[in-house]
């Protein structure tokens, strides 16, 4: 019997907390063993690191927070750019090269580590069409698998059914499920029955992470990048969180019956009225009760920018503002429809992010669930 030097995680699907299962993950793992290494074998979305070099935009993450020793370039070591498949199914990019480096770097990381945690990208099927998905990787590199899943229960183990199935297809074990999201009122039930659901492929139930409504809270830097512009005004909270984002299309009169404190306001650039109106609350907030901390942020709208003396008046408050020249009702579908992600430097959500899941995993079971037979 041996124990696993790596773990493998998949999702069911894109967008269901597998970088925050897997920083709860690490954190949990290096007080129980020491080191552990991180490995995203490979990656789609990049970033151009200070050497020049592309990188998994993951990899700054846990490289960053874990201090972690090897480079960033060893632990991403395929990228799937613009282009990508097309590339490999004209025969232009070697499939061997590539099964190469991540096996290179696999062994690189786990020779100095005692466990490596190695994060998928979505679903297993992913990269099936330049044959290594993360069934095949996860294989490929004798590890077995952990799947994060939404927090339900029917619908999850449907989807865990198909990636299950994909996994044992090509011989990739699953070691464990870990549900993601799962609203309190429902916990018990949840885990009852989901244990009982997976006991017919006999594999644990890891962890419950509970829903985090800080969790999924949108900063103003993730909205400079939904809609591909740049702040105005406060550049220095581009970090700051809204969990209370408001469309403004009332009277002035009804808007200033109710104006919060802290919150997250879209509208027109041309309703002057109601951006002056908030200035107001906010200096008389501010001049009444200076010790309370203000989160106001902005998102002003439509065919006609804000004029100049406005984003001056903006700029003195200090608060967060970005312009977009479409109207308040598509701004708001945009921001309904997007998914918050976790950055590097978004400090605060990354430990609170690690707190939650790495209290809520068993990690005594996982442990145990990663041995296997050899030979």
């Amino acid at each position: 019997m041996t124990k696993a030097s790596g773990f493998f995680v998949a999702a069911t699907g894109q967008n269901v907390g597998k970088t925050t299962s897997c920083l709860g993950l690490v954190s949990g793992l290096q007080k129980r063993l020491g080191s552990v290494g991180f490995l995203k074998p490979v990656g789609q979305e990049h970033i151009i690191t200070p050497s020049g070099s592309p990188v998994d935009k993951d990899v700054i993450l846990f490289k960053d927070h874990f201090h972690l020793k090897e480079s960033c370039e060893e632990m991403s070591p395929v990228l799937f750019p613009k282009g990508f498949t097309r590339g490999y199914l004209d025969g232009k990019i070697d499939h061997s090269d590539m099964t190469a480096k991540i096996q290179n770097a696999y062994r690189t990381i786990s020779e100095q580590a005692k466990v490596t945690v190695i994060e998928g990208t979505g679903h297993t099927g992913v990269g099936s069409i330049v044959e290594l998905n993360n069934a095949q990787v996860a294989k490929m590199l004798d590890v077995p698998v952990l799947l994060i899943a939404p927090g339900g229960l029917g619908s999850s183990f449907d989807e865990l059914a198909l990636n299950i199935l994909m996994c044992q297809h090509h011989g990739a074990r699953v070691a464990g499920v870990i549900l993601n999201r799962v609203l309190e009122e429902k916990r018990g039930m949840v885990v009852e029955y989901m244990t009982k659901a997976l006991s017919r492929w006999n594999i644990p139930l890891l962890g419950c992470i509970p829903y985090s409504a800080f969790l999924s809270s949108p900063t103003m830097q993730d909205f400079e990048g939904l809609f591909q512009t740049e702040l105005l005004s406060g550049q220095s909270h581009r970090i700051r969180h809204f969990r209370h984002i408001r469309l403004v299309a009332s009277s002035l009169e009804i808007y200033k019956s109710n104006i919060p404190p802290h919150q997250l306001i879209v509208t027109p650039a041309i309703r002057e009225e109601i951006i002056l109106a908030t200035l107001t609350k906010y200096w008389d907030t501010k001049i009444a009760q200076p010790e309370q901390k203000l989160e106001i942020g902005m998102i002003l709208t439509g065919k006609q920018a804000p004029k100049d003396t406005i984003v001056e008046q903006i700029k003195r408050a200090d608060i967060p503002m970005l312009y977009i020249p479409v109207s308040s009702f598509i701004a708001m579908k945009m921001i309904s429809s997007h998914i918050s992600k976790i950055r590097t430097e978004d400090t605060v959500k990354v430990r609170q992010a690690i707190q939650l899941v790495e209290s809520h995993i068993d990690f005594d079971c996982l442990l145990r669930s990663s041995t296997s037979q050899t030979g």
